[in-house]
């Protein structure tokens, strides 16, 4: 059941003076501004303009004004400091130097992202960062050779101008927390630009509450000809294949939410949001970190410890993915635009719009989160703890079959710290607990770890 629906099952129970002035869950109308300001026409000039670099190779030429990466990212920072002007977006080069590696064979290599910030307006919630990115960079069958020709249309120019629109849109808007678009460089040379990214962001402990990549989304026809504009995949990790468990995930396990991480939690939301924002086009949700045998920035962010999600095309054609572009046997091969539905583009563009600007509107998720589990009874308890934002109007438990994907249930408990679901068994289900601002924006859903009765202290013998 899609969570759009569960305001219309929720058992509204509000503290005194909680109510907010929206519907809980309800749709935001700035946020279906939002994604109609979404342009297929900005995202195909973007792409073609990508494409005309020729290659955009991370060992490509860096200083020529018309051809190689160089001349591609000072393109992309001009457009977004173009757009941005007049609203608070901050764009920068995040710049790297790289060392040998095995896609980088001599040192002195300087990389670019190009990064595009735009500051949280809430003072609570600014330090709480969604970040979206697609790869700028390149390749070709060989993934060493830097001259030869790489428009890299859809992988991933489609991922870079979807980046690029949202910063553009979204810019002119307001949102609470901090919004990054970013434009990463050394992808196919082993995703450098968003590892060195990631680790800089997890050494200054930011609070990155939720990653997008998108990589692939340009081309909705399968190779034998057939469409299928109508889906969009997510791919969410679940349990991290991790050599050691953290406590905390071994709980997590032990309880049953190996479906529950903050990365799953994630990817419920952006479903969520496209159900209720977007039409033509579903989220299809896979439970998986990527396809086989392929990666993407993601992974670093992953890695890092953030959750992260990774947009991807429902049918890809490899004629059109790491392929010199040339004609063999009647058939054109190469990343070329003309490979590109736009229109495509542009609703998965409308899809990434729709769940940040949920997000970043909403507040963050609950912390502390608990189930009382000290005594056997018929009912579910949940504790956590207030949220630090001033809007926060009140909290909703949800609630799901232990085999359902998404949540089926859902109850408005007001603003309480505490809540007793009654005749509702904490064996059946899985739980979170959301919260709740005035305009009906909601949070991510945290799933609570076990509050268990302490072992008694053994009783000591008494003095002689």
């Amino acid at each position: 059941m899609a969570l759009r629906t569960l305001v219309l099952i929720g058992v509204t129970a509000l503290a005194a003076g909680g109510a907010p002035a929206a519907p809980v869950g309800a749709p935001n109308p700035e946020i279906g501004k939002i994604v109609a300001e979404i342009s297929p026409q900005r995202i195909e000039r973007t792409i073609r303009r990508l494409a005309a670099f020729e290659t955009r190779h991370t060992l490509s030429e860096a200083e020529d004004d018309a051809r190689g990466i160089g001349a591609a990212r000072r393109w992309i920072k001009a457009e977004l400091e173009a757009c941005g002007r007049g609203t608070p977006l901050e764009v920068a080069f995040d710049e790297h130097d790289l060392g040998p590696s095995a896609r980088v064979p001599a040192p002195g290599v300087r990389l670019a992202n190009v990064v595009a910030t735009l500051p949280g307006s809430q003072p609570e919630s600014r330090a709480r960062m969604y970040v979206v990115s697609g790869h700028y960079d390149s390749m070709r069958t060989d993934v060493m050779n830097p001259t030869g020709e790489a428009p890299g249309a859809n992988d991933d120019a489609s991922g870079t101008a979807v980046a690029m629109e949202l910063a553009c849109v979204m810019a002119r808007h307001n949102f609470d927390a901090t919004l990054v678009f970013m434009a990463v460089a050394g992808e196919e040379q082993g995703l450098l630009g968003s590892t060195a990214f990631a680790k800089a962001a997890r050494a200054k402990g930011l609070d990155i509450a939720g990653m997008f990549t998108n990589d692939i989304v340009g081309n909705s026809h399968a190779p034998d000809g057939s469409r299928h504009a109508d889906r969009l995949r997510l791919f969410a990790e679940g349990i991290p294949a991790v050599e050691t468990l953290t406590p905390a995930l071994r709980t997590q396990l032990a309880t049953g939410g190996e479906n529950d991480g903050a990365t799953r939690q994630l990817a419920r939301a952006v479903k969520a949001a496209a159900d209720r924002y977007v039409t033509g086009t579903r989220v299809d949700v896979i439970w998986r970190r990527d396809r086989y045998l392929r990666g993407g920035d993601h992974f670093p962010f992953l890695e890092a410890g953030y959750p992260a999600l990774r947009f991807t095309e429902p049918v890809e054609d490899w004629r059109h993915q790491h392929q010199d572009v040339r004609v063999e046997n009647g058939v054109q091969y190469g990343d070329l635009p003309q490979f590109v539905d736009f229109a495509y583009v542009a609703q998965v563009a409308r899809i990434n719009a729709a769940a940040l600007a949920s997000l970043a509107l909403a507040p963050s998720a609950p912390r502390d989160v608990e189930m009382e589990a000290l005594r056997l009874e018929p009912d579910t308890t949940l504790r956590w703890a207030p949220n630090p934002e001033p809007d926060v109007a009140g909290y909703r438990i949800v609630w799901r079959d232990t085999t359902a994907p998404d949540w089926q249930h859902a109850r408005d408990v007001g603003n309480v710290a505490r809540y007793t679901l009654q005749g509702v068994s904490k064996d059946d289900s899985s739980f979170g607990v959301q919260a709740y601002d005035r305009d009906g924006n909601v949070s991510l859903a945290t799933y609570p770890r076990p509050l268990r009765r302490t072992a008694a202290p053994a009783a000591t013998a008494p003095a002689k």
